[in-house]
């Protein structure tokens, strides 16, 4: 069953897409599981700051389950930014009815996004190190159901770096805090032949006794939805389990 858990709408500061178009463009494709993960950033910097209203949120949300759920299962979700930097926030936040929360990290030298750092030079190097290090902090505070987009900064340095032994324990924490990985197949349409993780790193997780993923296109338009599905589809391995929490309990769905 075709899923993308991964969605931006017009409650995300950088989506102009309704949540009834990507029912209608899901329905369209066979599409049987929708989440609409709206961006929650608190750092100051970002264009998105204090964009997300959750009232609003729910409110069409609501709506569009009343119209859509004899065609499509449809689930409530955000992606929160840094949520160990921002406790207060994302307690208070995930206090509210969400199906499902993506936890990421966008901002970790000096509130610079990836793309300004690669701007300021800042070395590949550098970026991941201290990535990585904000990548443990998240996913040890958890709360949250799935990682986002592991290897972020690869979507802007078209490359990754990475120590097996420091993937190792975020991958065992992550098993301990019951958080799923994400396979997001964005990379694939900005340019890279592999999503984020890669097979690799899928390995790894595989080899910590990680079993739980998610698979998001990271879309924020029609024509993004469920892209990369069947490559992310294709990169599980039998001991690998596809699927969401719902209300906070590991449900499959194929």
């Amino acid at each position: 069953m075709i899923s993308d858990l991964h969605i931006h709408t017009v409650f995300s500061c950088d989506s102009k897409t309704t949540m009834a178009e990507y029912c209608e463009e899901a329905i369209h494709q066979g599409v049987k599981y929708l989440c609409f993960t709206d961006h929650v950033d608190y750092n100051q910097n970002d264009y998105g700051y204090g964009f997300y209203k959750p009232q609003a949120y729910f409110e069409e949300f609501n709506r569009i389950q009343d119209k859509y759920s004899d065609k499509i299962t449809i689930l409530s979700g955000i992606e929160f930014s840094e949520p160990h930097v921002y406790q207060k926030e994302f307690e208070e936040l995930s206090k509210l009815p969400y199906d499902f929360i993506l936890g990421s990290i966008h901002y970790w030298i000096d509130d610079l996004f990836a793309s300004q750092m690669v701007a300021k030079g800042i070395t590949l190097e550098e970026a991941f190190e201290k990535y990585w290090i904000e990548v443990n902090k998240a996913v040890t505070c958890g709360g949250f159901d799935s990682l986002a987009h592991m290897d972020f900064p690869k979507r802007y340095y078209k490359d990754s770096l990475w120590n097996e032994d420091v993937i190792c324990d975020i991958f065992k924490v992550m098993v301990k805090n019951n958080i799923s990985l994400e396979i997001n197949t964005s990379s694939l349409r900005k340019g890279l032949s592999e999503t984020m993780p890669n097979r690799e790193l899928l390995r790894i997780y595989e080899m910590v006794a990680g079993r739980n993923v998610t698979i998001g296109s990271d879309s924020h338009s029609t024509n993004e939805l469920a892209k990369g599905y069947s490559e992310a589809i294709e990169m599980l391995t039998p001991a690998l389990v596809n699927g969401f929490y719902k209300n906070r309990n590991f449900t499959t769905f194929y």
